[in-house]
């Protein structure tokens, strides 16, 4: 049987392809786990394995990122991480590549509301033109918020500060708690049912994220879009976000904030100014969004041609041989010992006086060679150690720019190989050991 040349495999070929396969459709993902096998070698890597019940998965954390960690992991841990499929060629093994790690709960919330953010951004519901903007004229505002917190008190003291007239009708809810989200729902539609308000103010106090959850609610979110009332959302502090906010057609950073908003003074002038910071900083966070996720797409690709990816893999094979050497030279080492031990048993078995002084002669002599193979052992693996780490330095693009050399690149980040592809005038980039240097080509000369 003839077999095409091109289509036989190399195991390397095989290995390398598999992992750009993996990296490039798969990208970053979020996995939870028990640590189980943790080791940190000298190199200041972590390698461990996460597991469940049914199921284990190698991982490991390379030193610049283990060092964002703000905990020791321990064996039996549950956590939670952040990181990308990988396959560690030499042995054919597939791994995930940790780029972020936390406890268990810690993290979890904000992992789930990122991706929810991303679904509805993806679905359309932050989008700017789809915003119902504030009525002209606000004669009564329908506030949905507990009745008993403080963020009621604060909204009714700056209504009648700034326009007594506005009439304000309370839809009570819970703004906290499993069921929170279900009620602010019913809210919505009976406002919408009812029609008897010309806009809803969505508002609660501060709070941690596990307490404002309650309104990073799908459901919710739908609610809010779906709604023909206006909604200004002003929900906690000015720090804290929430899936309301992105949904919702204004957002205020406090409830004081959303009731000024939706209040005018003698001149109006901050309320028109109110509304227009609030449309600004609503497309602002839709822009935002929107190129936070074409970079992260950039990312993802930049990671998978990343050259420091194969110096990862080049450090981790490193470091198992390290461990390898190790173990063998206390394999070495025991075999000797218990080889001494044994002699020692048969010389004690046989005690004439010559004998024991000839055997114990020879005893020392066997333990001056046992000494000297060891030491020799130790310097050939350190020979080889250094053997390795200096193969390693020199495939390094940044031992070849310590050396004087430098790379030149083009407007366009393109390397530049060719003179006759630049004229006068042309802006370059040339980059060296220490910093970069920004050019204009004065002239070419041809080869």
């Amino acid at each position: 049987m003839q077999v095409p040349k091109n289509d036989v495999y190399t195991v390397s070929r095989l290995n390398g392809e598999v992992r750009q396969l993996l990296e490039g459709q798969l990208g970053r993902i979020w996995l939870t786990g028990e640590i189980s096998n943790f080791s940190s070698p000298s190199s200041g890597h972590w390698y461990l394995t996460l597991k469940d019940s049914h199921s284990q998965l190698r991982c490991a954390m390379f030193k610049g990122r283990n060092t964002t960690v703000a905990f020791k992991p321990i064996n039996g841990q549950q956590v939670l991480v952040r990181g990308s499929i990988s396959v560690y060629e030499p042995r054919g093994d597939y791994q995930l590549l940790i780029e972020a790690m936390f406890p268990a709960g810690d993290g979890l919330l904000a992992a789930q509301f990122e991706a929810l953010k991303m679904k509805l951004a993806a679905e359309g519901l932050f989008a700017q033109d789809t915003k119902r903007p504030l009525p002209e004229s606000i004669q009564r505002i329908g506030v949905i918020t507990s009745p008993t917190g403080a963020a009621i008190r604060d909204v009714l003291h700056v209504l009648k500060r700034r326009d007594p007239s506005i009439e304000v009708v309370i839809y009570p809810t819970a703004v906290q708690g499993a069921a929170a989200d279900k009620d602010i729902i019913r809210a919505i539609e009976l406002a919408n049912e009812r029609l008897e308000v010309d806009v809803l103010l969505l508002t609660r106090g501060g709070g941690s994220l596990e307490d404002l959850w309650c309104f990073n609610s799908e459901a919710l979110a739908h609610a809010i879009y779906n709604s023909a009332l206006t909604i200004v959302s002003a929900v906690g502090h000015e720090v804290d976000t929430s899936i309301a906010d992105f949904v919702a057609d204004i957002r205020a950073p406090t409830p004081s904030a959303g009731a000024e908003l939706l209040s005018g003074d003698q001149s109006h002038k901050q309320q028109k100014l109110a509304g227009a910071l609030a449309r600004l900083t609503q497309g602002w966070r839709h822009y935002a969004l929107k190129r936070h996720s074409g970079l992260i797409a950039l990312q993802s690709r930049l990671d998978r041609q990343d050259p420091k990816r194969q110096l990862q893999q080049q450090s981790q094979r490193l470091d198992e041989l390290e461990l390898r050497l190790t173990s063998g030279i206390q394999r070495r080492l025991s075999s000797h010992i218990l080889t001494t031990e044994r002699l020692k048993a048969r010389l004690e078995r046989h005690s004439p006086a010559q004998r024991l002084m000839l055997e114990r002669q020879r005893l020392t002599y066997l333990d001056e060679r046992l000494k000297g193979a060891v030491d020799d052992m130790l310097e050939d693996a350190q020979t080889r150690l250094g053997g390795l780490s200096h193969s390693l330095a020199s495939v390094s693009p940044l031992a070849t720019l310590s050396r004087g050399y430098s790379i030149t690149r083009e407007a366009d980040g393109k390397v530049l190989t060719h003179a006759g592809s630049m004229k006068a005038g042309d802006t370059i980039e040339t980059q060296l050991a220490q910093g970069s240097l920004l050019a204009r080509v004065v002239e070419v000369k041809p080869e």
